[in-house]
């Protein structure tokens, strides 16, 4: 089934020039089926190039997807014109009657503060109490994985030496369940944060560790009791994103280290491959499926299942 996005979304565009299976609104609501909403808080500075990444993802999959964008009202990003977000977006209070099978909250470029120096942090933690009664599941990327492990289990994070920067390869640490399916024991994810999750506060905290990498720790974590997933890494980015970042730091003056495993000889002039794709393909895949097999048919009934636990 096709990825349902807004009508005339820009990012439409490249989707269809990667034949990306999307669907628009007016054909969606004429077929006789529940998609799966997802809720995409997209933090992340570039929205576009995020919209896309998530969109690709969730597009392959059998099932209907519908993807819902959503940023804060608290603060206005300086990156993306008030006109596409009041177009494209929604806020807490635009959503805050309805329902989904779960909420994604992506990363952002704010990781060395502290959770509460955050300007949207009291807005985030009134989103993520709000999800425990009007979304099913929580995925978390990057930060927004921080944010999530942070507010519902108290899991710190840890301000590095250094950037941790590059493709690394992590090993399964845990296969039970169907998120890991047709993993390979090793696989590469990209990496571009100051902060780490440690696996000792996430074992004390009752979470299961999926991956980990030498040199890179602890690369995702799930749930076992909710299915809530947490990715500390980018599975989604493109084959240029860490290139992107890279040249840019350098054009500003910035002592940024070349990505570790990631330029063809480590040469920055060669263009990178993206090799990790298919492993983004698959979890996305797996956690889709995963989700529809759990999430109830009414998601109104979300309110009463948590009033249960």
């Amino acid at each position: 089934m096709p990825i349902r996005v807004p009508d005339n979304l820009p990012a439409l565009t490249e989707l269809f020039a990667e034949q990306v299976d999307v669907m628009a609104q007016q054909q969606a609501v004429s077929q006789d089926i529940r998609p799966l909403r997802l809720l995409l808080l997209n933090l992340m500075p570039k929205k576009r190039d995020t919209e896309i990444q998530f969109a690709r993802l969730f597009g392959n999959t059998p099932l209907q997807v519908e993807m819902i964008l959503m940023t804060t009202a608290s603060y206005t990003p300086r990156n993306t014109e008030p006109g596409y977000l009041r177009r494209f977006y929604r806020q807490l209070d635009d959503v805050r009657d309805q329902f989904f099978d779960a909420l994604i909250v992506t990363g952002a470029p704010i990781e060395t503060l502290p959770f509460e120096d955050v300007s949207y942090w009291p807005e985030l933690i009134e989103i993520m109490e709000w999800s425990r009664t009007h979304c099913f599941r929580r995925l978390g990327i990057c930060w927004g994985a921080q944010a999530l492990l942070s507010h519902f289990f108290a899991v710190p994070k840890f301000e590095m030496p250094e950037k941790l920067f590059g493709v690394y390869q992590h090993r399964l640490q845990n296969v039970s369940g169907r998120l890991m399916h047709g993993f390979t024991d090793s696989f590469p994810m990209p990496i571009s944060r100051y902060t780490e999750t440690r696996a000792t506060d996430v074992v004390a905290a009752g979470l299961d560790v999926l991956a980990e990498g030498d040199g890179c720790g602890v690369g995702m974590v799930r749930d076992p009791r909710s299915g809530d997933l947490f990715v500390l890494n980018h599975l989604e980015y493109d084959a240029g994103t860490l290139a992107n970042e890279y040249h840019r730091d350098r054009a500003e003056g910035l002592n940024t280290a070349l990505p570790v495993g990631y330029f063809p000889d480590d040469d920055p002039s060669h263009p990178p491959v993206n090799f990790w794709r298919p492993f983004a393909f698959l979890l996305i895949s797996n956690w889709i499926n995963d989700l529809y097999q759990a999430t109830p048919f009414d998601l109104s009934q979300l309110g009463d299942l948590a009033a249960g636990d």
